[in-house]
């Protein structure tokens, strides 16, 4: 009998596969490089593991990251949910939110008008406001929710500061869990744009870190090295199919490339989208 991950991450490469990856020039899977053999090589032989029928025509790069944002997210909420008892709370997933609708970001929405105002400002500070491609949130416990089990607390009663308690504000807004960057393939540029907005959740944020992790398909391990290896602006990279381009790679009985992946999945640097609900529940 098949465990409800097991079936979850089964039914997640396939929707990947049915509605963000397809065939372009006529056989090379579109994750891959088509100026790289290795990553044609790479991709054709993740692809081959999953029994599951690519998308049938050709789609942009946009609407296919879009797919994936998609994908991925009813993907979490399906399997955080699972993980409700190592974890419980009111949650929200949401794609392409503004950090300023969390507690811990709120006061940007005030800088960003006046940076939106100045030109001056505009040119000097730059764009403060990342806009994650999947966030989750935590609503905040009402009072019944905290006085469930015992009287815990009373209306005017302390604590009277801690936003985790919609009483305390009188504009409640969640609390930013985990900002999830899904990167379909990774260039340079891309792998660039998910640390500076990891940087920028880091630098200016009030109360603690979320979760800061992407989430790629990306089937070149030198391309992964060069988001996950190093530490301080993302949390972990997770692929979507690990297991998958694990083999992949074994298969070319290249021992640099295995040795490349086996550094970044020992050093925990990259982990399985199995993976990434565990890590959210901690």
């Amino acid at each position: 009998m098949i465990d409800k991950l097991s079936e979850l991450r089964s039914k997640y490469l396939k929707a990947v596969c049915g509605q963000a990856i397809f065939l372009k020039h006529g056989d090379v899977p579109s994750i891959a490089d088509v100026s790289s053999k290795l990553s044609i090589q790479l991709a054709r032989g993740i692809l081959k593991q999953v029994p599951a029928p690519l998308h049938s025509g050709k789609i942009n790069g946009q609407t296919a990251g879009k797919c994936f944002e998609d994908v991925t997210k009813d993907y979490l909420k399906t399997g955080f949910g699972i993980l409700s008892h190592l974890r419980p709370g009111k949650w929200m997933y949401s794609v392409q939110n503004s950090i300023t609708d969390f507690v811990q970001y709120a006061h940007l929405s005030v800088l960003t008008e006046l940076i939106r105002s100045s030109k001056e400002l505009r040119t000097t500070m730059g764009n403060y406001v990342v806009k994650p491609d999947i966030v989750i949130g935590r609503i905040p416990f009402t009072d019944e929710e905290i006085n469930a089990h015992d009287h815990i607390v009373a209306a005017g009663s302390w604590p009277k500061l801690t936003p985790a308690r919609m009483r305390n504000r009188p504009d409640p807004r969640p609390i930013l869990h985990a900002s999830i960057s899904c990167k379909l393939t990774l260039r340079s540029d891309r792998s660039q744009n998910a640390r500076t907005e990891g940087l920028n959740l880091i630098r200016n944020r009030k109360g603690h870190t979320p979760h800061i992790v992407v989430v790629t398909a990306e089937p070149m391990p030198t391309r992964i090295a060069s988001l996950a290896l190093g530490t301080g602006d993302i949390d972990c990279v997770y692929h979507f199919a690990l297991h998958e381009l694990q083999e992949a790679i074994r298969a070319t009985k290249n021992e640099a490339v295995i040795e490349s992946l086996e550094i970044m999945i020992e050093g925990d640097r990259l982990r399985d989208i199995s993976d990434l609900p565990f890590d959210l529940a901690v």
